[in-house]
C-alpha cells in the first residue's frame, strides 16, 4: 500500500518545479523583451524602447520584502553601458506575477532584471524629458540593487531637472554615495564632484525661495484673518532675545 503520507510532499515538489520552470521562462521572455528595447534606444526611437523596457518588466514577479539583492559579479553590458554593484534589502513592488516560494537564487536573478529594466526605462524617460517619471522608475530600480550606480547617476541627473529644493537635495545625496561607491581611479569621479559643488549653491538658493514663498503665504494667511481685526502681521516684531530665542512686540 501506498504511504499517503508523502503525496503532500510530491506535490509540493511537482508545483515548485512547475514555478521554477514557469519563473526561469519569464526571465528568458523579459530578457528578449529587453534586448528589443536596447536595440529601439540605440537607434533613438524612446518610445518603442519605453514599451519594450516596460513590458519585459510586466513579466517578470513582483518584488519580495526583503530579499537578496543580484550578485555583484553578474554585470548587465547591454544596459547602455551600466554599472552594478551588490545591495541588502529590497521593498515591494507592484510590476508581474506573485513572487513567492521563488528560490533565492531565481529571485536575484528576477531583482537583477528588474533593477536593469527600471533604470533603463528611467534612461528613456530622461530623453523624454519627463524628470519625474525617470526619478520614480531610477527609485524603483533602486529598490532591488541601492548601488546600482547608473540608476543614482540618472535620478541625480533628473532631480537636477525638477530644480525644486527637496529633488536637488535628493540630488546632493545620489552624488554623495556615488562617491563612496565609485573606483577611485574612475573617471566619472572627477565629473560627481563638480556636480556635487555645482549643485551647492543652487539647492541654498532653492531652500531661500521656498522658504521665503511659503513665509509669503503664511503672512497672507495671517493678514486675512487679523485683518477682521484692524491688524495686520506687520503689527508683532519679532527680534533676537539674545538667549537663542525670539521675542514677540507688538507695534500700531
Amino acid at each position: 500500500m501506498a504511504d499517503d503520507h508523502h503525496l503532500p510532499s510530491d506535490a509540493s515538489t511537482l508545483s515548485e518545479s512547475v514555478d521554477e520552470h514557469q519563473i526561469k521562462q519569464s526571465i528568458t521572455e523579459a530578457d528578449e523583451l529587453k534586448q528589443e528595447g536596447n536595440e529601439s534606444f540605440r537607434a533613438s526611437r524612446w518610445n518603442e524602447a519605453l514599451v519594450s523596457y516596460r513590458t519585459a518588466l510586466g513579466r517578470l514577479p513582483k518584488r519580495k520584502t526583503q530579499t537578496p539583492s543580484p550578485d555583484s559579479s553578474q554585470d548587465d553590458t547591454s544596459d547602455h553601458g551600466g554599472t552594478r554593484s551588490s545591495s541588502s534589502e529590497v521593498q515591494t513592488r507592484e510590476e508581474g506575477p506573485e513572487s513567492a516560494n521563488i528560490p533565492s537564487e531565481l529571485e536575484a536573478k528576477c531583482a537583477k532584471a528588474r533593477a536593469v529594466l527600471n533604470a533603463n526605462i528611467g534612461a528613456c524617460l530622461v530623453k523624454l524629458s519627463d524628470y519625474s517619471g525617470a526619478v520614480e522608475s531610477c527609485t524603483q530600480s533602486l529598490l532591488d540593487d541601492p548601488h546600482y550606480i547608473k540608476a543614482l547617476q540618472r535620478r541625480a541627473v533628473s532631480n537636477e531637472h525638477l530644480d525644486t529644493w527637496s529633488s536637488l537635495t535628493q540630488a546632493q545625496e545620489d552624488y554623495k554615495s556615488l562617491l563612496e561607491l565609485l573606483p577611485p581611479t574612475s573617471p566619472q569621479v572627477a565629473q560627481t564632484k563638480r556636480s556635487l559643488q555645482l549643485l551647492e549653491p543652487r539647492q541654498q538658493a532653492a531652500q531661500k525661495k521656498e522658504m521665503a514663498e511659503m513665509t509669503g503665504k503664511l503672512k497672507s494667511l495671517g493678514n486675512s484673518i487679523l485683518g477682521n481685526f484692524g491688524l495686520s502681521t506687520d503689527n508683532f516684531k519679532f527680534e533676537p532675545n539674545g538667549q537663542g530665542g525670539y521675542s514677540m512686540n507688538f507695534a500700531r
